[in-house]
């Protein structure tokens, strides 16, 4: 389903888009171009006096917190490179909400049901990296918690074409709705 309306409380929440994760390749689109089409995102949602969460993903340097269990595919080792986990800079301002996740979805673990509540927030817009992994996670908590999910397909990315595939064509049109950057900012500008 395309992407209808935005409720007066919607927030843009933003996954993973920190150093670290921006390094990497993505497919079908950059890095680059999922922070361009992010920030685009954050600046109206800002101007319109909407709420803009940015999700970040830590570890302590010895993994002491990292998820726990065993998995075929195995966890990421080793050390992180100094300031992986950064956000990036010209996504972040002061007033912006910070959440720092653990897991692969922002929901677990972490007070972001609590930080949009309290702002009165009944729908969230998704955007970020990687697609089928902190995106899809997320969206599939939201729904579960009862958010209007709205998903900006051409502003998130994945390091898999046909996992990110997957996720924008089968996954979340059961969760949401999908647009593109371009359809949200146009809903964004008829409420402003």
């Amino acid at each position: 389903m395309a992407v209808t309306t935005l409720d007066p409380r919607t927030a843009l929440v933003v996954i993973d888009l920190q150093q670290g994760v921006l390094a990497l390749p993505g497919t079908p689109y950059s890095g680059a171009d999922v922070l361009a089409r992010t920030v685009e995102l954050a600046e109206a949602f800002r101007a319109n006096k909407l709420p803009v969460v940015l999700v970040r993903v830590s570890v302590a340097a010895d993994g002491s917190d990292a998820a726990p269990g065993r998995t075929e595919a195995g966890g990421a080792t080793g050390p992180r490179p100094e300031g992986w986990d950064e956000l990036a800079p010209e996504l972040t301002r002061p007033d912006d909400v910070v959440v720092t996740k653990r897991n692969w979805g922002a929901f677990y673990g972490t007070d972001l049901d609590l930080q949009l509540r309290r702002r009165g927030v009944t729908q969230i817009v998704l955007t970020g990296v990687a697609t089928s992994i902190g995106v899809e996670s997320t969206a599939r908590a939201a729904y579960e918690h009862g958010y209007h999910v709205t998903l900006a397909v051409d502003a998130m990315t994945d390091l898999n074409a046909d996992a990110h595939r997957n996720s924008v064509e089968r996954v979340f049109p059961r969760l949401g709705e999908t647009g593109t950057t371009a359809d949200i900012l146009a809903l964004l500008a008829k409420t402003g």
